[in-house]
């Protein structure tokens, strides 16, 4: 039985001097991809294109030439297997609907053609249309073949709109590929893109699976987007001179793209753009596919994912077309709107274009949930959180997604570099030493001077030794806008920027830096239970706490929280059991550590043996200020320290003379008037000091001289290897206890500590302003002003009662009785 559309369809193509066949499908495969090729059609890309250009936009009839010519290659893609026998009829009854809606009659259509042929000057030769249209005409007169009235006959009970694209579920999200070429069918084949491979590697230096993995990972969670959001953001912010200067800033290619944003800023422009990205990422998965680099649900995964963003951020087609052609704008450097219209017109306008069906629910909810566990199973080695931490600081680092790739040597000895310059940390210490930057004691502290000053419970801003700068003392009190969230995250995205440095430099050991990274997760997953959480606290206390000497990263932060495909927001957000890239100390030891005071810097987490290079500058400084020289003979001296220290020597050999200043007055006379040795002149000077009573060292218990001693020595101990962890905290417990016995709070302490260290230092030049410093420093440790000067103010004394407010999370030091879980 003949059937009317094919019939009528072979019928057409005689005036494409085809022979006539009762099947339009029949030529020979590689006959018809000549013809295609021939046609100036090299791949599936172009014919879609071919295909939505034959309809008229806007309700205007279509060209009966393109109409006629999509007849041809509709049959020609049938035949070479480019499209499915099904779909291919689906267009030739959208093709006759179309013809048929337009002409009355075949006589009408057949006039149309030969106008249509003559506009274009017969380029084409006499190739038999003529005789074809007089043929077709003897047919229809004599009632012959398929007659136009039999054709709309046929049409009437095939009333239903035919189904042009792919349409299955999954199917549907190859439509927003449409800006780049239609796709016509599915599966991808090599055949839908010419010269891809090529391009490819010249574009985008892609060339395998791998490369085009992370630049899909990094189109979603980055691409060209974020740079020019936060230039968007900066210029909003400044006034015409300051926009002029950014101008002259610019070198180059980047000169093109300056004078672009700055006229989207300067006339109102939405600064909106991230459909450059997300629509590349849907083209370059197809590119997957059809080089078969991706599986085909691997591919319509990246797909979906794009449409899941693209989802979240416009409501329409319109809105994601402008939205892309602004991002051309910038990437070409040349302004594009004005030719909107034309450029997207067919696609916004075509009756047959793939984005007839809305945006908005274009895409089955389910296939965006699987697409949503594809995303983060690409992400799913902890490594991907390092990354994340570490590209706020440095936004290359984006596109290290997905599959591992070799560190260029350049990049190895800039981390080596870096890693020894600025942390003084070296491959041949191991992954071990790479706890020391990992700090959740000033964590704790900050968590609690935020709760404090919530409270308004932080210590009094004049101490005995002065009070802090204004400007230090705003800093702590703006505390209190940090209460709400754990100040972890302070701490560890800088801890995670060294590990990212570590695995870069590739001269530490691979499985110690993975676990690492999996231990900085799950410690990230515990105060924080999802992104958004995490990039509050970060922006948070990035702005409560800048780096000094750094531009804030604040911005950059506050971009990861608003943009959907963010590395944050794909990351496998997953609890489990806490561990974390270092030792947490107790509360009570990290107080027993904060003994020491200014004599060093705070002591943030637990020391560990160092490396023999870092061990041999510790030996230095134990040799140079106390003469050790062995693990036995410093065990013997902490004792010493906490059990009579230089305290004893004040009270044996200057406390005395206190209750008689005749004989005080005649030893000073009796040691001024003759030659001294270095030993006499060194009691000449505390002779003094008892006279005038200086910095109240006859009215203080010097024990605190002793007790920061003690926990100085006993920390450098530890980091030569000279006291194991249970002798360590044997000493700190000691330390403790022995502040907890001879005073009551931190300013007492601080008062006979400034004692201890103004009588007991030898006469130098720089004394008075080794004291002014001491003092300054004493100042800051009490105060809190600025934050991180010393953790005194966040901490109740040894065997003092509790005074502070409990933080209103979890990330306290164990030990603490006020924390909540």
């Amino acid at each position: 039985m003949v059937d009317p559309l094919n019939a009528w369809w072979a019928q057409q193509l005689v005036l494409c001097d085809w022979a006539f066949a009762p099947d339009p499908l029949t030529v020979e495969p590689d006959a018809a991809v000549a013809r295609l090729a021939a046609l100036g059609v090299a791949d599936r890309g172009e014919l879609g294109w071919r295909l939505v250009e034959s309809h008229g936009v806007g309700g205007a009839a279509a060209d009966p030439a393109r109409l006629l010519e999509a007849l041809e290659l509709v049959a020609l893609a049938g035949a070479a297997g480019w499209l499915s026998e099904s779909r291919a009829r689906e267009w030739a009854h959208a093709l006759a609907g179309e013809i048929s809606a337009h002409h009355a009659d075949l006589d009408a259509w057949l006039e149309a053609l030969r106008r249509a042929r003559s506009a274009t000057g017969w380029v084409h030769g006499d190739d038999g249309f003529v005789e074809a249209c007089q043929a077709l005409s003897v047919l229809e007169h004599d009632g012959e073949g398929i007659t136009w009235e039999r054709l709309g006959e046929w049409l009437a009970i095939h009333d239903h709109p035919p189904v042009l694209w792919p349409d299955a579920p999954e199917a549907r999200v190859w439509r927003l590929r449409a800006g780049f070429a239609p796709v016509v069918e599915l599966p991808a084949r090599e055949n839908d893109w010419a010269g891809l491979a090529a391009w490819l590697g010249e574009a985008w230096q892609v060339h395998g699976r791998d490369d085009l993995v992370r630049a899909l990972l990094w189109l979603g969670a980055q691409g060209d987007r974020q740079g020019w959001d936060l230039d968007a953001a900066r210029l909003l912010e400044l006034d015409a001179t300051g926009r002029a200067e950014w101008m002259e800033r610019l070198e180059g290619p980047d000169r093109p793209f300056g004078r672009v944003m700055l006229g989207f800023v300067e006339h109102g422009e939405p600064l909106e753009w991230a459909a450059w990205d997300w629509l590349r990422l849907v083209d370059l998965a197809w590119a997957g596919a059809c080089l078969g680099w991706l599986e085909a649900h691997e591919a319509a995964d990246f797909a979906l994912h794009a449409a899941d963003l693209v989802e979240h951020r416009y409501s329409d087609w319109a809105a994601l077309a402008r939205a892309y052609q602004r991002g051309r704008s910038l990437f070409e450097g040349r302004n594009l709107l004005s030719t909107f219209d034309a450029d997207w017109k067919l696609l916004l306008q075509s009756p047959v274009s793939p984005w007839r069906p809305a945006l908005q629910g274009l895409i089955d909810p389910t296939l965006l949930e699987r697409s949503r566990v594809a995303m983060r199973q690409w992400r799913r080695d902890p490594r991907h959180w390092v990354l994340a931490l570490a590209a706020v600081r440095e936004p290359e680092l984006a596109g290290r997604q997905g599959p591992a790739a070799p560190v260029p040597a350049a990049r190895r000895e800039d981390a080596r570099q870096y890693l020894a310059e600025t942390l003084d940390l070296h491959p041949d210490e191991g992954v071990e030493a790479l706890s020391r930057y990992w700090l959740p004691a000033q964590a704790h502290h900050l968590n609690q001077l935020a709760a404090d000053a919530a409270h308004g419970a932080l210590p009094p801003a004049e101490t005995p030794f002065g009070a802090p700068e204004p400007a230090a003392l705003e800093v702590r009190d703006g505390l209190r806008r940090g209460s709400r969230h754990a100040a972890t995250v302070h701490m560890a995205e800088k801890y995670a920027f060294y590990l990212q440095m570590a695995m870069d430099c590739e001269g530490f050991e691979a499985e110690g830096l993975a676990a690492l990274a999996d231990a900085l997760r799950a410690s990230l997953c515990r105060f924080y239970p999802d992104a958004r959480r995490l990039l509050e606290a970060w922006a948070g206390w990035e702005a409560l706490l800048p780096e000094e000497g750094q531009p804030s990263l604040t911005a950059e932060i506050r971009w990861h929280q608003e943009d959907p495909g963010s590395l944050f927001h794909w990351l496998d957000w997953r609890a489990g059991e806490w561990q974390e890239p270092g030792p947490r100390p107790s509360l009570s030891h990290f107080t027993a550590m904060s003994l020491v005071g200014p004599l060093n810097s705070p002591a943030w987490s637990l020391p560990h043996p160092e490396s023999a290079r870092e061990c041999v500058s510790i030996r230095e400084w134990v040799d140079g200020h106390y003469g050790l020289h062995s693990a036995e003979e410093l065990a013997d001296f902490l004792d010493f320290l906490l059990e009579a220290g230089d305290r004893q020597e004040y009270q044996i050999n200057y406390a005395p003379y206190t209750l008689n200043e005749g004989r005080l007055a005649s030893e000073i006379a009796t040691l001024e008037s003759g030659e001294c040795s270095d030993e006499e002149h060194t009691h000449l000077l505390r002779l003094q000091r008892v006279r005038d009573n200086e910095d109240g060292c006859n009215d203080t218990d010097l024990a605190a001289w002793d007790i920061a001693q003690a926990v100085d020595l006993a920390i450098a101990a530890r980091q030569l290897g000279w006291l194991e962890a249970a002798a360590f905290t044997a000493t700190l417990e000691r330390a403790h206890a022995l502040a907890a016995a001879h005073y009551a709070g931190w300013e007492e302490y601080a008062r006979a500590l400034h004692a201890g260290f103004s009588f007991f230092m030898g006469e130098t030049p720089e004394r008075e302003s080794f004291l002014a410093g001491f003092r300054q420093a004493l100042v800051a440790w009490l105060s809190a002003a600025p934050p991180l000067a010393g953790p005194w103010a966040s901490l109740d004394f040894p065997g003092a009662r509790p005074r502070h407010w409990a933080p209103l999370h979890i990330d306290t030091l164990p030990g603490d009785s006020r924390q909540l879980h």
